[in-house]
């Protein structure tokens, strides 16, 4: 399982600077990384264990077996609600008494792995995206300054030189923010269509899975039906048909067990429970940008908040003074330099940085 699960320990590396927020980097790294362990899983137990196994008579077992994977299998739902043992032999398995309007198909097993590679490759783009965009420019003007351990003249030349840069580059800084802000919104959405398109995958089942796992176990015993079987079947139908002897057409119904299910099943219900999650964390998230972006004033309390050495005097004057673009910028800093050299820094950007309008209007 190491060897197999191995390679994912790089999207955990811990980042030396930072360009982006936690939330961000929940969607794009763990649960890229999450996305792709069990679709590593699930497809190392469908080739190594066996996938199906399918009980039928005078056919070679191999023959339905691989038949009745490549095509599809069925159940009767309404034979979900009979008792198992008096009724029906397993839940969901009847007679289907040649009703095909009755059967409900299962044909997405075979594809689970694939589509869980992916859902890993469209959480892991607003990533590359943003990767792309920003180009290295925070770890350039940072300049080793994360670490505040180096010679004193050398540290000086180095605040100096990234003052200098934003002085320089003041109010060219917007569309760097507006592309990060867009990145956290691609993310939203991002797990909106997947959770759309999960519930296409699996009939309109998913978006209640998980609320019908949280009840199950407050149904009494003798009226519970388990949701995770009635999505994943472990036992269920096929039919194949073969030329007789004479040239008549035999019809061989046979019952397939679904081992894969019992890893399918747990997964995603993992991952519903996850979905929700992290699209509550995002819209979160949204709401925050929102607000960075419309209340100026909230940018100053952010300031002041990232790093406690930094005079509320000095958050105050680069609040009023910067535009939305710049104030990023200087907030990513101070989540990047040493909280001393931050406060240095902050400082004498105070001084030095003009107002956007003479008339002292602040400016997005």
């Amino acid at each position: 399982m190491y060897k197999l699960l191995g390679g994912l320990k790089d999207y955990f590396k811990r980042q030396d600077i930072y360009t982006d927020s936690a939330v961000f980097r929940l969607h794009n790294s763990f649960t890229t990384a999450l996305l792709l362990a069990c679709s590593l899983i699930i497809t190392a137990t469908q080739y190594v264990g066996q996938p199906i196994s399918c009980i039928v008579n005078g056919i070679p077992t191999h023959v339905v077996n691989t038949f009745c994977w490549i095509s599809s299998t069925f159940t009767m739902p309404d034979a979900y609600k009979r008792e198992v043992g008096r009724e029906v032999a397993h839940p969901g398995v009847a007679n289907d008494f040649n009703d095909e309007d009755a059967k409900k198909y299962y044909t997405y097993y075979q594809w689970v792995c694939f589509v869980l590679f992916f859902q890993a490759a469209a959480c892991y783009l607003p990533k590359f995206l943003w990767d792309a965009t920003e180009g290295g420019l925070m770890r350039t003007i940072v300049m080793g300054l994360n670490i505040g351990i180096c010679r004193e003249d050398e540290k000086c030349a180095k605040k100096q030189a990234l003052i200098e840069y934003v002085l320089k580059r003041l109010r060219r800084h917007k569309l760097y923010v507006l592309r990060y802000f867009a990145c956290e919104a691609l993310c939203f959405v991002n797990i909106l269509v997947q959770l759309w398109m999960m519930n296409r995958f699996f009939d309109g089942e998913f978006y209640s899975y998980g609320w019908k796992v949280l009840k199950f176990s407050e149904v009494p015993q003798d009226q519970r039906l388990d949701p995770m079987v009635y999505v994943f079947p472990r036992v269920t139908k096929c039919i194949f048909y073969k030329y007789g002897a004479s040239g008549t057409i035999q019809k061989h119904d046979s019952l397939c067990i679904l081992p894969l299910n019992i890893v399918n099943e747990k997964t995603y219900i993992f991952i519903w429970f996850w979905f929700i999650i992290l699209a509550t964390m995002l819209f979160c998230l949204l709401i925050y940008r929102a607000m960075i972006v419309f209340m100026p004033s909230f940018r100053i309390r952010l300031l002041n908040t990232i790093n406690r050495m930094v005079p509320r005097e000095a958050a105050e004057a680069i609040g009023q003074k910067t535009d939305l673009g710049d104030w990023w910028i200087i907030y990513m800093l101070g989540g990047n330099l040493d909280p001393p050299i931050f406060k240095d820094v902050v400082a004498e950007l105070a001084k030095q940085i003009e107002p956007p309008h003479k008339n002292g209007k602040q400016r997005l």
